[in-house]
């Protein structure tokens, strides 16, 4: 870094913060696509272990010829042409990476899906992609036959938990989950085909490697953005390997290639443990060690005590919940580098604690679907929890602004925007909301609060977007109104955030009756066949008005105020 870079501007104060080494600039163009850098990886580490879960491990040498097949299955035998959307629909199986890296290797752009969305829900996110095909776990297949006859998908591929797990255990494992569990609602969909009967088909035939450049498209992350109905963040090769080389360059001081075991408890739909785990991992040759049920916890933890990991990622509440098991102290804590929390704010207490437990900091960082994630992360070298979300990283410019779009000084709060590599290219098919969040100087606009101190570390204080986040999953609240709106005995609704100490918030929804005999009951059991489990109200208050301005619109900002005053009594 040159001597104009580490004094920096009064437009870049991040960079005298920098630990030494780290760049201000990245070569974005190191990579053509995300297959060109996972190719290298495989290449690399081929014998190197890549993924790892219940028990059973692929080097990255298998991974390569499993999503070759994998690839050549969709292109071969379901005719899916380059920029298709797939959907993937799984918690974290061996499975996920097989047909994640075999959809981008045939250049098809991944559509990732929650696996616990009602019908409702899926629906929409396979209506507004068009994706013409999924790849879906059984335990969920029900959900699809509820409404694929309204949805663009002509081909469906069934995996189920041991798919990939070596015979007899395979057999015993779907057995069990199938017919002991009773985990696997029965399910009709015409002619589906197994996802082991697809890389045997991909076997027979050879992949036509389509040429993938950094403009196109590799994935639709779908955001409720501000307006509370889901959109498709449209990332391209480009803006992943943009952040993959962004983190390799910020802790490339910690990690060694081909050495480090990293814990991938959060689920790789997710953003963060997409791009983290799954990508910037990989492309190092780490051995990522997969967590299907991450909320069992004692079944979490003893998972932990086979492996002298070197890294995890997880959200605020996943580290709390750890800690507060008794069985976490016997864990081997020596040789962990990295512990990296995201997705929601790391509290206070958590970090404190987490680094007495463990001696190592929890680092936090901050990013959204549609920067890829990361946009700011601190310091590796960090020795103790600051309260910020850390310095904007390599290639990456933050201004907070003011609501006409000007700058303001250091220190004073203003919206967080972010503009880099990573910034996605726009929304799937809604140029109207890709204009509101983008800039005239192309800055993305967040929706977060916030400020930078003199020495460029960002601090989020409030967020301008009424979003809810539970154990760092976005809630918003439009959405919920909207669900609550179809309800016949509800005249109108309005739903906040409020503090919980499991889950970061929970959400509230306050409801102004049509029909006096509503109740509670009625309430939560409307929600739970429309919404999945974190969107769910967690406190319900009836009310016989709302707030709301003098044209009519309900003022969220005063519910959140009264519940403030409530509870500082």
């Amino acid at each position: 870094m040159s001597a104009s870079e580490i004094n920096g501007s009064q437009n870049s104060p991040w960079l005298k913060s920098y630990q030494p080494g780290i760049p201000s600039q990245v070569d974005v163009n190191e990579f053509s696509s995300i297959n060109d850098l996972m190719e290298m990886a495989c290449k690399k580490f081929a014998n190197r272990p890549s993924f790892t879960n219940m028990g059973k491990m692929i080097t990255y040498g298998e991974l390569d010829r499993l999503a070759t097949q994998f690839a050549s299955f969709l292109q071969n035998d379901l005719k899916l042409a380059r920029g298709d959307r797939i959907a993937i629909m799984m918690p974290n199986l061996l499975q996920y990476p097989v047909a994640l890296f075999g959809a981008l290797r045939a250049g098809l752009v991944v559509v990732n899906v929650n696996p616990l969305y009602t019908p409702r829900e899926l629906e929409h996110q396979l209506r507004d992609s068009g994706a013409k095909a999924i790849v879906i776990l059984a335990n969920f297949a029900k959900t699809l036959e509820e409404v694929i006859p309204s949805t663009p998908v002509k081909s469906v591929v069934i995996t189920e938990i041991g798919d990939l797990l070596p015979l007899p255990k395979r057999l015993l494992v779907n057995v069990v989950v199938k017919y002991v569990k009773k985990m696997v609602p029965e399910f009709h969909i015409a002619n589906t085909i197994s996802f082991n009967e697809a890389l045997s088909l991909g076997k027979t035939t050879n992949l036509s490697r389509p040429v993938i450049r950094h403009e196109d498209l590799a994935f639709l992350q779908y955001t409720g953005g501000t307006t509370g109905v889901a959109k498709g963040a449209m990332l391209t090769h480009g803006n992943i390997v943009a952040n993959a080389v962004q983190a390799r360059a910020w802790i490339k001081f910690l990690i060694k290639d081909g050495e480090e075991v990293i814990i991938t408890a959060l689920p790789l739909y997710h953003i963060f443990s997409l791009t983290a785990n799954c990508l910037i991992f990989s492309s190092i040759g780490a051995q990522n060690i997969l967590i299907t049920n991450p909320k069992d916890i004692p079944g979490f933890i003893k998972e932990l005590k086979k492996w002298k990991f070197s890294a995890i990622t997880g959200v605020n509440t996943l580290f709390n919940a750890l800690m507060n098991h008794p069985d976490f102290t016997q864990l081997d804590f020596s040789g962990l580098k990295v512990s990296l929390g995201g997705g929601m704010a790391v509290q206070r207490a958590v970090a404190e604690r987490w680094k007495q437990l463990t001696g190592a900091p929890l680092i936090e960082a901050y990013g959204l679907s549609e920067t890829s994630p990361a946009a700011c992360i601190n310091p590796m070298n960090l020795k103790e929890y600051n309260g910020y979300v850390g310095l904007p990283i390599c290639s990456t410019s933050v201004a907070i602004k003011d609501d006409s779009g000007n700058n303001v000084d250091l220190g004073q709060v203003g919206e967080i925007c972010i503009q880099g590599p990573q910034v996605m290219k726009g929304y799937w098919q809604r140029p109207d909301e890709t204009q509101k969040v983008m800039t005239s100087d192309r800055y993305f606009r967040t929706g977060d609060i916030g400020y930078m101190n003199e020495n460029g570390f960002v601090k989020i204080v409030d967020r301008k977007k009424d979003m809810v986040i539970v154990s760092g999953f976005n809630v918003y609240p439009n959405e919920i109104e909207d669900v609550a709106a179809t309800h016949p005995k509800i005249m109108e609704s309005a739903v906040i955030g409020v503090p919980d100490e499991k889950t970061g918030e929970a959400v509230k929804i306050f409801i102004v009756k049509k029909d006096p005999s509503l109740t509670e009951a009625e309430v939560l059991a409307h929600f739970k066949t429309n919404v999945t489990g974190y969107k769910m109200p967690k406190l319900i208050e009836f009310r016989s008005e709302l707030p709301k301005s003098n044209v009519g619109k309900i003022l969220r900002k005063d519910l959140r105020e009264q519940e403030l005053k409530k509870h500082s009594k």
